[in-house]
């Protein structure tokens, strides 16, 4: 005896696509504990950039030179002074943060785009015990005095390789980066 159809079953909106995807196409990424700071996570995900700074690589976009990430501090200060070559998406899931430069706060629930050819001083204010941000950056970010003069440079090929370079140290492997790669 056949069993009647489902609604989902007849309505053909419902019918998921039938064809394959593109040739060479890389798959879906899904990160599903990406925000997990828990006991239960595990922590040598998250890379340190300096003392009581650390990011969690989400995506290395090579071929259109993006990267996307979570940033974690844990200590007020200023972090990093740059500008960028390409423009930045932000949104502040945890605590606040704010540059030199403007007089705006980015809090909890903020979204910040960033121009290319800002330059800026990152900063987050006393008081605050946790920052955690996500950032897409396209291009790369040129470190700077406060006159302009180059310090150094960060890109989607430093940060991947700064992150492969972690991940062997702390014992996932130089590979756990490919994950990341599109």
């Amino acid at each position: 005896m056949n069993k009647p159809l489902t609604p989902a079953q007849t309505d053909a909106q419902r019918i998921p696509y039938q064809k394959p995807q593109p040739l060479h196409m890389r798959p879906d990424l899904v990160i599903h504990d990406a925000m997990a700071l828990s006991a239960h996570s595990d922590s040598r995900a998250w890379v340190p950039l300096a003392e009581r700074v650390a990011v969690r690589p989400l995506q290395f976009n090579v071929t259109q030179g993006q990267y996307t990430h979570l940033m974690r501090v844990t200590k007020a200060g200023m972090i990093a002074r740059h500008r960028h070559s390409g423009g930045v998406h932000a949104w502040v899931f945890k605590g606040r943060w704010h540059y030199l430069e403007h007089d705006w706060v980015a809090e909890q629930g903020s979204y910040i785009w960033e121009p290319p050819g800002e330059t800026h001083t990152l900063v987050v204010p006393e008081g605050c015990n946790e920052m955690i941000t996500l950032f897409q950056v396209t291009g790369s970010l040129m470190y700077v005095d406060p006159h302009g003069v180059s310090t150094g440079y960060d890109d989607v090929f430093t940060r991947l390789e700064k992150a492969r370079a972690h991940y062997q140290a702390v014992g996932l492997g130089e590979d756990y980066v490919e994950r990341f790669i599109r």
